[in-house]
Protein backbone atom coordinates (compact mmCIF):
# COMPACT_ATOMS: atom_id res chain seq x y z
CA UNK A 1 0.00 0.00 0.00
CA UNK A 2 1.37 3.52 -1.03
CA UNK A 3 1.53 6.67 1.08
CA UNK A 4 -1.74 7.97 1.90
CA UNK A 5 -2.62 11.38 0.03
CA UNK A 6 -3.38 14.45 1.92
CA UNK A 7 -6.52 15.92 0.78
CA UNK A 8 -5.09 18.60 -1.03
CA UNK A 9 -3.28 16.52 -3.17
CA UNK A 10 -6.38 14.79 -4.12
CA UNK A 11 -8.56 17.73 -4.96
CA UNK A 12 -5.83 19.13 -6.81
CA UNK A 13 -4.73 15.37 -8.75
CA UNK A 14 -8.77 15.33 -9.56
CA UNK A 15 -9.49 19.00 -10.11
CA UNK A 16 -6.42 19.17 -12.69
CA UNK A 17 -7.56 16.08 -14.32
CA UNK A 18 -10.76 16.55 -14.63
CA UNK A 19 -11.28 20.91 -15.20
CA UNK A 20 -14.81 20.78 -14.38
CA UNK A 21 -17.45 18.34 -14.62
CA UNK A 22 -19.34 17.82 -18.10
CA UNK A 23 -23.14 17.25 -17.98
CA UNK A 24 -24.77 14.02 -16.98
CA UNK A 25 -27.89 14.63 -18.75
CA UNK A 26 -30.99 13.10 -18.02
CA UNK A 27 -31.20 10.88 -14.96
CA UNK A 28 -34.04 8.66 -13.33
CA UNK A 29 -34.09 11.19 -10.93
CA UNK A 30 -37.24 11.83 -8.34
CA UNK A 31 -35.66 14.97 -7.65
CA UNK A 32 -33.24 17.90 -9.58
CA UNK A 33 -30.10 17.20 -11.33
CA UNK A 34 -29.39 20.60 -12.74
CA UNK A 35 -25.74 21.71 -13.55
CA UNK A 36 -23.18 22.62 -10.66
CA UNK A 37 -21.71 25.95 -10.30
CA UNK A 38 -18.24 25.75 -11.74
CA UNK A 39 -15.50 24.85 -9.28
CA UNK A 40 -13.36 27.85 -7.69
CA UNK A 41 -9.94 28.83 -8.96
CA UNK A 42 -7.44 26.28 -8.79
CA UNK A 43 -5.37 28.21 -6.31
CA UNK A 44 -8.02 28.21 -3.45
CA UNK A 45 -8.83 25.22 -3.99
CA UNK A 46 -6.98 24.18 -0.40
CA UNK A 47 -8.37 27.33 1.61
CA UNK A 48 -11.89 26.86 0.35
CA UNK A 49 -12.78 23.15 -0.28
CA UNK A 50 -10.87 21.71 2.66
CA UNK A 51 -12.11 24.89 5.03
CA UNK A 52 -15.31 23.89 3.62
CA UNK A 53 -15.15 20.26 4.72
CA UNK A 54 -13.60 21.28 8.07
CA UNK A 55 -17.16 23.35 8.28
CA UNK A 56 -19.30 21.04 7.46
CA UNK A 57 -18.18 18.09 9.88
CA UNK A 58 -18.50 20.67 12.67
CA UNK A 59 -22.15 21.70 11.47
CA UNK A 60 -24.97 22.26 13.36
CA UNK A 61 -27.02 19.93 11.61
CA UNK A 62 -25.04 17.07 12.11
CA UNK A 63 -26.55 15.56 15.33
CA UNK A 64 -24.03 15.32 18.35
CA UNK A 65 -24.76 11.17 17.34
CA UNK A 66 -23.48 11.48 14.19
CA UNK A 67 -20.22 13.38 15.04
CA UNK A 68 -19.50 11.19 17.65
CA UNK A 69 -19.60 8.49 14.93
CA UNK A 70 -16.11 10.58 13.16
CA UNK A 71 -13.90 8.60 15.60
CA UNK A 72 -15.08 5.53 13.72
CA UNK A 73 -15.56 6.50 10.44
CA UNK A 74 -12.77 8.65 9.81
CA UNK A 75 -15.18 11.43 6.93
CA UNK A 76 -12.29 13.84 6.47
CA UNK A 77 -9.47 10.73 5.81
CA UNK A 78 -11.72 8.89 3.74
CA UNK A 79 -13.20 11.66 1.14
CA UNK A 80 -9.84 12.62 1.06
CA UNK A 81 -8.57 9.10 0.60
CA UNK A 82 -10.80 8.91 -2.34
CA UNK A 83 -10.29 12.01 -3.88
CA UNK A 84 -13.79 14.21 -3.66
CA UNK A 85 -12.80 17.54 -5.49
CA UNK A 86 -14.75 20.41 -5.83
CA UNK A 87 -17.08 20.39 -9.24
CA UNK A 88 -17.49 17.02 -9.16
CA UNK A 89 -20.48 15.26 -10.06
CA UNK A 90 -20.40 12.39 -6.81
CA UNK A 91 -23.26 9.66 -6.48
CA UNK A 92 -23.70 7.85 -3.05
CA UNK A 93 -25.62 4.43 -3.07
CA UNK A 94 -28.12 4.03 -0.21
CA UNK A 95 -27.25 6.46 1.79
CA UNK A 96 -29.69 5.37 4.30
CA UNK A 97 -30.54 7.37 7.25
CA UNK A 98 -28.35 10.44 5.57
CA UNK A 99 -25.50 9.92 7.60
CA UNK A 100 -22.77 10.78 4.83
CA UNK A 101 -25.43 12.68 2.84
CA UNK A 102 -25.39 14.97 5.88
CA UNK A 103 -21.62 15.50 4.59
CA UNK A 104 -21.63 15.43 1.43
CA UNK A 105 -24.96 17.22 -0.27
CA UNK A 106 -23.79 20.55 2.00
CA UNK A 107 -19.89 19.77 0.63
CA UNK A 108 -21.22 20.39 -3.04
CA UNK A 109 -23.82 22.57 -2.81
CA UNK A 110 -22.11 25.56 -4.70
CA UNK A 111 -19.43 23.82 -6.73
CA UNK A 112 -20.63 19.98 -7.58
CA UNK A 113 -23.70 17.65 -7.63
CA UNK A 114 -24.89 15.48 -4.93
CA UNK A 115 -26.86 12.67 -5.85
CA UNK A 116 -28.53 9.48 -3.70
CA UNK A 117 -29.30 7.02 -5.65
CA UNK A 118 -32.06 4.32 -3.74
CA UNK A 119 -33.63 1.09 -4.35
CA UNK A 120 -36.56 1.52 -6.66
CA UNK A 121 -40.03 1.02 -4.03
CA UNK A 122 -41.78 -0.49 -7.24
CA UNK A 123 -39.04 -3.13 -7.24
CA UNK A 124 -39.52 -4.47 -3.75
CA UNK A 125 -40.68 -8.15 -3.33
CA UNK A 126 -43.34 -6.81 -0.47
CA UNK A 127 -45.60 -4.46 0.79
CA UNK A 128 -43.02 -4.15 3.82
CA UNK A 129 -40.14 -4.34 1.70
CA UNK A 130 -42.34 -1.06 -1.01
CA UNK A 131 -42.95 0.72 2.48
CA UNK A 132 -39.83 0.68 3.72
CA UNK A 133 -37.76 1.98 0.81
CA UNK A 134 -40.83 4.49 0.25
CA UNK A 135 -39.78 5.31 3.78
CA UNK A 136 -36.32 6.08 3.46
CA UNK A 137 -36.61 8.06 0.38
CA UNK A 138 -39.37 10.44 2.10
CA UNK A 139 -37.17 10.76 4.57
CA UNK A 140 -34.21 11.91 2.59
CA UNK A 141 -35.53 14.38 0.76
CA UNK A 142 -37.62 15.68 3.82
CA UNK A 143 -33.67 16.19 5.56
CA UNK A 144 -33.27 17.88 2.76
CA UNK A 145 -36.36 20.28 1.92
CA UNK A 146 -36.27 21.59 5.10
CA UNK A 147 -32.80 23.19 4.72
CA UNK A 148 -32.30 24.22 1.63
CA UNK A 149 -29.52 26.56 2.66
CA UNK A 150 -27.30 23.84 4.27
CA UNK A 151 -28.05 20.84 1.80
CA UNK A 152 -28.91 23.45 -1.55
CA UNK A 153 -30.62 21.37 -3.90
CA UNK A 154 -29.65 17.29 -4.44
CA UNK A 155 -30.83 14.77 -6.39
CA UNK A 156 -32.49 11.65 -5.70
CA UNK A 157 -32.33 9.07 -8.36
CA UNK A 158 -34.00 5.16 -7.81
CA UNK A 159 -32.60 1.94 -9.66
CA UNK A 160 -33.72 -1.20 -9.85
CA UNK A 161 -31.82 -3.79 -7.80
CA UNK A 162 -31.64 -6.54 -10.28
CA UNK A 163 -30.97 -4.54 -12.91
CA UNK A 164 -29.43 -0.86 -11.83
CA UNK A 165 -29.18 2.13 -13.75
CA UNK A 166 -27.64 5.10 -11.80
CA UNK A 167 -27.50 7.70 -14.47
CA UNK A 168 -26.26 8.17 -17.87
CA UNK A 169 -23.46 6.33 -18.75
CA UNK A 170 -20.01 8.32 -18.42
CA UNK A 171 -21.69 10.77 -16.06
CA UNK A 172 -20.00 10.82 -12.50
CA UNK A 173 -16.79 11.58 -11.12
CA UNK A 174 -16.98 9.78 -8.29
CA UNK A 175 -19.27 6.49 -7.01
CA UNK A 176 -19.26 6.15 -2.92
CA UNK A 177 -20.54 2.93 -1.01
CA UNK A 178 -20.39 2.91 2.86
CA UNK A 179 -20.73 -0.35 4.32
CA UNK A 180 -23.95 -1.50 1.46
CA UNK A 181 -21.72 -4.51 -0.56
CA UNK A 182 -22.43 -7.20 2.24
CA UNK A 183 -26.29 -6.53 1.84
CA UNK A 184 -25.90 -6.77 -2.63
CA UNK A 185 -23.85 -9.94 -1.78
CA UNK A 186 -26.62 -11.54 0.44
CA UNK A 187 -29.18 -10.51 -2.17
CA UNK A 188 -27.50 -11.91 -5.25
CA UNK A 189 -26.85 -8.65 -6.74
CA UNK A 190 -23.54 -7.06 -5.96
CA UNK A 191 -22.19 -8.20 -9.36
CA UNK A 192 -25.01 -6.45 -10.85
CA UNK A 193 -24.63 -2.94 -8.81
CA UNK A 194 -20.80 -3.15 -9.49
CA UNK A 195 -21.37 -3.25 -13.16
CA UNK A 196 -23.34 -0.03 -13.12
CA UNK A 197 -21.00 1.59 -11.24
CA UNK A 198 -18.80 1.23 -14.11
CA UNK A 199 -21.52 2.39 -16.34
CA UNK A 200 -22.17 5.66 -15.13
CA UNK A 201 -18.58 6.29 -13.87
CA UNK A 202 -16.40 8.55 -16.57
CA UNK A 203 -12.99 7.10 -18.15
CA UNK A 204 -10.60 7.68 -15.09
CA UNK A 205 -13.56 8.30 -12.14
CA UNK A 206 -13.07 6.72 -9.44
CA UNK A 207 -15.18 4.38 -7.30
CA UNK A 208 -14.60 4.20 -3.25
CA UNK A 209 -15.63 0.95 -1.28
CA UNK A 210 -16.38 0.85 2.54
CA UNK A 211 -17.25 -2.08 4.09
CA UNK A 212 -17.03 -4.71 6.89
CA UNK A 213 -13.80 -6.71 6.61
CA UNK A 214 -13.59 -10.40 7.23
CA UNK A 215 -10.03 -12.39 8.53
CA UNK A 216 -10.88 -15.41 6.65
CA UNK A 217 -12.05 -16.16 2.96
CA UNK A 218 -15.01 -18.36 3.80
CA UNK A 219 -16.68 -15.91 6.33
CA UNK A 220 -20.68 -16.21 5.99
CA UNK A 221 -22.00 -13.38 4.13
CA UNK A 222 -24.55 -13.61 6.63
CA UNK A 223 -22.38 -12.64 9.24
CA UNK A 224 -22.21 -8.71 7.15
CA UNK A 225 -18.70 -9.16 6.76
CA UNK A 226 -16.31 -9.69 3.59
CA UNK A 227 -13.29 -10.68 2.90
CA UNK A 228 -11.22 -8.17 0.89
CA UNK A 229 -10.06 -10.54 -1.95
CA UNK A 230 -13.72 -11.05 -2.75
CA UNK A 231 -14.71 -7.25 -2.77
CA UNK A 232 -11.48 -6.25 -5.54
CA UNK A 233 -13.09 -9.61 -6.85
CA UNK A 234 -15.93 -7.85 -7.72
CA UNK A 235 -14.80 -4.92 -8.88
CA UNK A 236 -12.25 -6.62 -11.23
CA UNK A 237 -14.74 -8.24 -13.02
CA UNK A 238 -16.82 -5.04 -13.42
CA UNK A 239 -13.86 -3.44 -15.04
CA UNK A 240 -12.27 -1.38 -12.13
CA UNK A 241 -9.05 -1.45 -11.40
CA UNK A 242 -7.97 -1.07 -7.88
CA UNK A 243 -5.43 1.86 -6.92
CA UNK A 244 -4.97 1.55 -3.49
CA UNK A 245 -6.64 0.17 -0.38
CA UNK A 246 -6.36 2.11 2.89
CA UNK A 247 -6.12 1.42 7.06
CA UNK A 248 -7.96 4.65 7.58
CA UNK A 249 -11.26 2.45 8.60
CA UNK A 250 -9.65 0.00 10.17
CA UNK A 251 -10.09 -1.82 13.82
CA UNK A 252 -7.54 -3.91 14.83
CA UNK A 253 -9.49 -5.15 18.08
CA UNK A 254 -12.47 -6.70 16.22
CA UNK A 255 -12.12 -10.11 15.70
CA UNK A 256 -14.82 -10.65 13.13
CA UNK A 257 -16.46 -13.43 14.53
CA UNK A 258 -19.48 -12.33 16.91
CA UNK A 259 -22.25 -14.07 17.88
CA UNK A 260 -24.57 -11.92 15.48
CA UNK A 261 -21.68 -11.02 13.13
CA UNK A 262 -21.21 -7.50 12.46
CA UNK A 263 -24.40 -6.28 13.85
CA UNK A 264 -23.26 -7.35 17.74
CA UNK A 265 -20.96 -4.56 17.41
CA UNK A 266 -21.93 -0.65 18.00
CA UNK A 267 -23.97 1.39 16.94
CA UNK A 268 -26.56 -1.73 16.75
CA UNK A 269 -25.31 -3.40 20.02
CA UNK A 270 -28.01 -6.75 19.01
CA UNK A 271 -26.25 -8.54 21.86
CA UNK A 272 -27.87 -12.12 22.94
CA UNK A 273 -29.46 -11.70 26.45
CA UNK A 274 -26.95 -11.81 29.45
CA UNK A 275 -23.93 -11.06 26.98
CA UNK A 276 -21.35 -8.15 28.67
CA UNK A 277 -22.31 -5.27 26.25
CA UNK A 278 -20.07 -3.25 27.31
CA UNK A 279 -17.10 -5.64 26.23
CA UNK A 280 -18.73 -5.06 22.17
CA UNK A 281 -18.88 -1.22 22.80
CA UNK A 282 -14.93 -1.40 24.01
CA UNK A 283 -14.28 -3.39 21.04
CA UNK A 284 -15.78 -0.59 18.78
CA UNK A 285 -17.12 -0.12 15.20
CA UNK A 286 -16.21 -3.04 12.55
CA UNK A 287 -12.87 -3.63 11.08
CA UNK A 288 -13.31 -2.08 7.56
CA UNK A 289 -11.86 -2.05 3.98
CA UNK A 290 -11.27 1.11 2.53
CA UNK A 291 -10.82 0.22 -1.37
CA UNK A 292 -10.09 3.18 -4.33
CA UNK A 293 -10.86 1.94 -7.46
CA UNK A 294 -10.97 3.55 -11.18
CA UNK A 295 -12.86 2.98 -14.15
CA UNK A 296 -9.52 3.17 -16.65
CA UNK A 297 -9.64 5.63 -19.61
CA UNK A 298 -10.27 4.30 -23.05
Amino acid sequence: MGPRPTLLASILAAALAAGCTTSPGTAPAVDDLSEPAPPADLASVEDTFAARLDGVLEGTWRSAEHRARDAWRNPRETLGFFGIAPGQTVIEITPGAGWYAEILAPLLREDGRYIAALPDPARADTPQGREGRQRGIERLRTKFAEDPSVYGRPAIVTYDPAAPVLGPAGSADLVLTFRNVHNWTMAGTDAAMFEAFFAVLKPGGVLGVVDHRARRADAPHDSGYLHQDYVIGLAERAGFRLVESSEINANPADTTDHPNGVWTLPPTLNVPEGEDRERYRAIGESDRMTLKFVKPAE
